[in-house]
């Protein structure tokens, strides 16, 4: 694979406004593909109307505006893919890769994760009830190398981690969507937060389901708040103050590592973001992000 064929992406979801840990999540995936000459792509992952609003949307959209943090490409919406994604349920339930589950959480539970109905023999037939579509994983030790993290090892147990793709509300799920717009963006690379590394197995079975290669992956630390949790929207982290756009992007690369040095002088974002390109330095992230 040429660097020139480099693929990468940001992919949001607009559960509120932009953070400081999704900041540096974007910087990372933009720095990689800029300092490769590569594409670099947003994706808006709108996949749960009970969680996500268009404001959200236009907040985390003007916010990477303003840090310069520009999409190479128009930016997707997964809501406007859900015939896309329909389809693809269809398919993998022809080819029994995927299978209905109307099993509760209580009683998977109580079954040590086993469906008592036996959904993945295709024997229950949920008639009127609310159902979820599974994705049959198959037993894997799986290996992989990350970017950043080096080699991996994952277990995947069949039944017991099968994802669900398809929700019973009747929404796509994050498994099936991520990988489908990334087969169909022709994604390369990947940079993601860590805690997102325990869900590339699996992943990776989908890709291979759907007839794709999966893509390099680069799981970076996550940026922890001052009680050691995940900077998250779920805890209340504080949006971004987009005022002090310049002042953000510094502290994103000193949380990434990186040598501000050759920052100083740049006079505007763009000016910025061209120095931390050309001194990108992926291998000091670990040094000061845990």
């Amino acid at each position: 694979m040429t660097e020139s064929r480099y693929r990468g992406r940001f992919a949001p979801s607009p559960t509120g406004p932009l953070h400081f840990g999704s900041l540096v999540t974007a910087v990372a995936s933009f720095l990689e593909a800029r300092s490769r000459g590569g594409t670099w792509l947003v994706r808006i992952e709108d996949l749960d109307p009970l969680r996500e609003s268009p404001e959200a949307t236009q907040q985390i959209l003007a916010s990477l505006e303003a840090h310069g943090l520009h999409s190479n490409e128009p930016v997707r919406f997964q809501s406007e893919r859900h015939p896309h994604y329909q389809k693809l349920v269809d398919q993998l339930l022809a080819q029994r890769l995927a299978y209905r589950c109307a099993c509760s959480r209580k009683q998977l539970r109580e079954h040590g994760g086993r469906h008592p109905e036996r959904c993945r023999e295709g024997h229950a037939d949920p008639g009127e009830r609310p159902f979820a579509v599974r994705f049959a994983l198959h037993d894997e030790h799986s290996e992989w190398h990350d970017q950043l993290l080096g080699p991996q090892t994952q277990q995947v147990q069949a039944e017991l981690d099968d994802p669900v793709i398809l929700r019973k509300e009747g929404f796509y799920a994050y498994q099936l969507a991520v990988v489908a717009d990334d087969i169909d963006q022709g994604i390369t690379h990947v940079v993601r937060g860590s805690d997102l590394l325990e869900m590339t197995a699996q992943q990776q079975q989908i890709y291979h389901a759907l007839g794709a290669r999966p893509p390099h992956w680069m799981h970076i630390p996550v940026i922890l708040n001052a009680e050691g949790q995940k900077l998250s929207k779920q805890n209340h982290a504080p949006a971004l103050n987009d005022r002090i756009a310049k002042q953000n992007l510094e502290q994103a690369l000193a949380a990434l590592g990186q040598d501000l040095s050759s920052l100083s002088g740049a006079a505007d974002i763009d000016t910025l973001l061209d120095r931390a390109a050309a001194n990108w330095a992926p291998e000091r992230i670990h040094l000061t992000v845990r």
